[in-house]
């Protein structure tokens, strides 16, 4: 079962780059914040790469002047998501996270079996906000779809 509206995010430890590979536990991540969290299947991946991380950057400062943060989750590791953020020229405040074993992804309940597609397991697409660590909206894509995660849909919904 995935989670929930209402239901506090699970700590779990991510990594990203900054100077070296960070670990950042995800309850420090999400405390005392408003932050939107959108987890993609795949870093280069078409639509992650021409829709989905796009949109963020290009929407990236309207959730900043509403005092919400924004960060990208992918089950990569650390380099890939850096080496991402730096193809899509991504603004500084926008966290490119890597959950490199899938452990927040399966915490959550949204990995998705892409090995038919020779990814293992990965994030299905999905958006979530969140305050102080508590889910208050939860997005995601039925699959094959690319709607309700979006960078649009979900500023749309922070109105």
């Amino acid at each position: 079962m995935s989670i929930q509206t209402g239901q506090r995010l699970p700590e779990v430890p991510l990594q990203r780059i900054r100077d070296g590979v960070e670990t950042v536990d995800t309850g420090a991540l999400f405390e005392g914040r408003r932050l939107v969290l959108f987890a993609v299947p795949g870093a280069f991946t078409p639509t992650c790469s021409e829709k989905h991380l796009p949109g963020y950057v290009e929407l990236f400062d309207q959730f900043h002047s509403r005092g919400v943060d924004v960060a990208c989750l992918s089950v990569n590791d650390p380099f890939v998501m850096q080496a991402w953020g730096q193809a899509h020229h991504v603004p500084d405040g926008l966290m490119m996270l890597a959950d490199g074993n899938g452990e927040f992804t399966r915490a959550l309940g949204l990995e998705l079996d892409a090995s038919a597609y020779g990814m293992g397991t990965r994030a299905k697409r999905f958006a979530l906000y969140a305050e102080d660590g508590v889910v208050k909206k939860l997005f995601v894509e039925a699959p094959g779809e690319f709607r309700v995660s979006s960078a649009e849909a979900v500023l749309q919904s922070l109105d």
